[in-house]
Parts: C-alpha cells; structure tokens; sequence
C-alpha cells in the first residue's frame, strides 16, 4: 500500500511540475507576442504595397523541439486507450508553432512584413520496430522578411 501512496505521490508531482512549466512557458508565449505584435507574418506571397520599394528581403526561420512530460504521456497513454481527445498534445502542438513563429519574427528584427509564412511540424522519438508514444515535437516556421525602402530614400520621392 506503501508503494502505491508514493507512485500516485510522484505521478501528482511530475503533473503538477509539468504543468507549471508548461503554464509559464504560456507567459512568456504571450510576452513575446505581444511585443512583436507590430511585425506582421501572412501566408500569402503578395502582401507587397504597390507603391512601396523593397530594400531588403531575406529568408527568416525559427524552430523549437518541445518534449512532453512523461506524466502527460502516461495520461494520454491511458486516455488512448479509452478514446478522445489527448489535450496534452494539443497544447504541446500548439506551444511549439507559436514558439517558432515568435523565433522566426525575432529572426527578422527591423522587417516591416514577413510573407510567405509556413509552418511544418514532425515528431521526433517515433520507432519503426516497437510502438512507442510521441516523445517530441519539432517545429519550424520559415518566411520571408522583406523590409521596404523608406520614402527618404526613394529618388523622386518628397517627403
């Protein structure tokens, strides 16, 4: 019975840490955000004003490996088995795209747009011999920065 107590004990205390890690990962998510929330990223390729000269445009990427607690894993082990929805990879999926948009815009520090936004996702700890669960999460966003001339430097042009 003894053992039984510290197994729940532990598997308690491996969610509970994960969790707040996970929980402060979240603020600092949206901090960043936040402040780089003047840098627009689109998907399509022709964000471009029609007026404006570009200056400079360069290829930005941003990646993360995000792993997922053993204890969330033996949770979505469990509710597998029984069927649904597994939020804890959900919120693993969602924590790693957010996390390699931000990357890829602090990437681009002094772009006016980045266009041409994708995101690609793979899991990593996967075997092909033995079944094993979702261990990571890679993610990578990639676009192009693209910085317009100022309209002080355009010949012909007044401000």
């Amino acid at each position: 019975m003894e053992q039984l107590i510290i197994f729940i004990a532990l598997i308690v205390l491996g969610y509970t840490a994960g969790t707040i890690a996970e929980r402060n990962h979240y603020k600092s998510i949206k901090t960043r955000e936040h402040k780089l929330l003047s840098l627009p990223a689109c998907t399509i390729k022709n964000a471009l004003y029609n007026d404006a000269q570009v200056d400079k445009a360069h290829l930005v990427s941003g990646s993360v490996v995000v792993s997922v607690d053993y204890f969330k894993r033996f949770l979505a082990g469990l509710r597998n088995l029984l069927g649904g929805e597994l939020v804890s990879y959900e919120t693993l999926l969602d924590r790693a795209r957010r996390e390699a948009v931000l990357r890829m815009k602090e990437a681009a520090k002094g772009a006016d747009i980045i266009i041409s936004l994708r995101i690609e996702t793979s899991s990593i700890g996967q075997s092909a011999n033995r079944r094993q669960s979702l261990g990571s999460i890679e993610a990578i966003a990639y676009g192009t920065a693209v910085t317009y001339k100022k309209v002080n430097e355009i010949p012909g042009k007044r401000t």
